[in-house]
């Protein structure tokens, strides 16, 4: 009789190759792989000096997304010299190397980990590997997935395998029913403040619950997306009916027969029942208000009807500096009530927030409004089949009227990396995961919500409740 096993422990032991130690490193097999044009240059470089090839090429899937403009009118052209020549150098690696390449022209093109689902690249019970932390999105599929380095990127590519340390294991047991106007954001938001934002390090996060089942998928992949930002290496939930809707029609899933097996198998994926995590924590959200950021790291956060709080009621010294600091970058004062803080900027996009979920439920808030006088208000699909349906179901037409900028899909200003940049001052409410200092702009400040919120400030001029406001959320 062999114990309980974790969902994260079956994953790990099916996909190890060999024991490397008795410390918990172990040889691992990585089923998929998606790289992007920023954090891939030197894997490829390396492959080439040390002259060698891809192991499986049809395992890896590479997307244009980090430095492309998003621009309205999408052109071939790159302004930047020198995101121009990651784009070429990434084409000319896909191409020697024999590895499928969506390019900023190719209609599947748009944010790796919007695409990588979207395409039924991803399925349960895969372990996924990428040059990117918020890989962890997968996880609302079912897959383990986990960010990594460089060099680990052209291990990968060389081998199809990684050096791996197992994690320790924590069970997230969300409960409750969230009100209306309540998402996965606020969820996942409210987790990383009350656990902080190293909260979850060393751990693979595995969320159960009813309200985890209540979720849609999309609202899942919000909440494996940003569990990254409480220090989770991973971070997923065992795959159900509404995954397996999720992927039967998508362009890679498999199909007939084949797909029946799958499912039968991937019903098999959960945690045993007596299985020992070592944490556990539970999160009750049915008296959970809409959040909203105030400081520089995405823990320092708070629900909108709150204030500012004082560094001074903070006991301990260095936590205390941190808060002064954070609110010093953000041109705060303690007792400040979040909900009226002015706002220069809107941004809806990113692979947290950027799917047809996300954008319907910002139209819903957009509609028969406009954008407050003096707000730049952006919306940037997270592919550009997003911004097809998005187009064919009249959100992009009601956006345009209430005066959001309707861009091209990438990560446009959740980084900054290309022309999609705040200035010194600029404050902006954002659908994006990170608010640190300079993440969108050198001395810009950032407030993290919800698609849903941020289109609230939007027509507000300011950080507001989503549920002040009239109409349907």
């Amino acid at each position: 009789m062999t114990s309980p096993r974790t969902l994260y422990r079956k994953h790990i032991d099916a996909h190890t190759v060999c024991e490397l130690d008795d410390q918990g490193h172990v040889l691992l097999y990585i089923d998929r792989q998606v790289a992007n044009e920023y954090t891939s240059p030197q894997a490829f470089s390396g492959l080439r000096e040390a002259g060698r090839k891809v192991w499986r090429p049809a395992a890896t899937l590479c997307v244009v997304d980090h430095v492309n403009p998003t621009t309205p009118e999408r052109g071939a052209e790159m302004a930047d010299p020198g995101g121009a020549r990651q784009v070429s150098y990434f084409e000319e690696n896909c191409r020697d190397f024999g590895i499928e390449l969506f390019g900023v022209l190719d209609k599947r093109q748009g944010i790796e980990h919007v695409v990588a689902p979207e395409q039924g690249f991803i399925l349960p019970g895969m372990v996924v590997a990428a040059g990117d932390s918020h890989t962890t999105t997968y996880g609302a599929l079912g897959a383990f997935g986990f960010g990594i380095g460089t060099s680990e990127i052209e291990h990968l590519l060389a081998t199809q395998t990684l050096v791996y340390k197992r994690l320790k294991t924590l069970r997230v047991t969300v409960e409750g029913e969230p009100g209306p106007g309540l998402v996965a954001k606020d969820i996942i938001m409210e987790l990383i403040r009350r656990i902080g934002a190293s909260g979850a390090t060393g751990y693979a996060i595995e969320f159960a619950g009813p309200a985890i089942d209540a979720l849609s998928v999309e609202g899942r992949m919000t909440l494996c997306n940003m569990a990254v930002e409480a220090g989770a290496r991973g971070a997923f939930m065992a795959p159900d009916d509404k995954v397996f809707d999720y992927l039967k029609d998508k362009p890679r899933a498999p199909r007939g027969a084949v797909w029946e097996q799958a499912v039968a198998r991937w019903r098999e994926l959960s945690s045993d029942p007596g299985a020992q995590f070592d944490r556990e924590v539970t999160l009750q959200v049915g008296a959970l208000e809409p959040m909203v950021t105030w400081g520089t790291s995405p823990d320092q956060a708070a629900a909108i009807g709150a204030c500012v709080p004082d560094p001074q009621a903070e006991p301990d010294l260095i936590l205390r500096q941190d808060l002064q600091r954070a609110l010093r970058y953000m041109g705060l004062q303690p007792g400040m009530a979040l909900s009226g803080i002015p706002i220069s900027h809107a941004f809806i996009g990113s692979c947290t927030n950027a799917r047809i979920e996300d954008l319907r439920d910002a139209a819903r808030v957009v509609r028969g409004r406009k954008v407050a006088e003096g707000v730049r208000a952006m919306i940037v699909p997270g592919s550009t089949q997003v911004r097809d349906q998005a187009e064919a179901e009249g959100l992009a037409q009601l956006f345009r009227e209430a005066g959001f900028e309707w861009r091209q899909s990438g990560c446009s200003m959740c980084l900054a990396m290309n022309d999609d940049v705040l200035s010194p001052g600029d404050r902006c409410a954002s659908s994006t995961n990170r608010n640190f200092e300079g993440r969108q702009g050198a001395g810009a400040r950032t407030h993290l919500m919800s698609p849903a919120m941020v289109a609230a400030a939007a027509v507000s001029g300011h950080l507001v409740d989503v549920r002040s406001l009239q109409g349907e959320v």
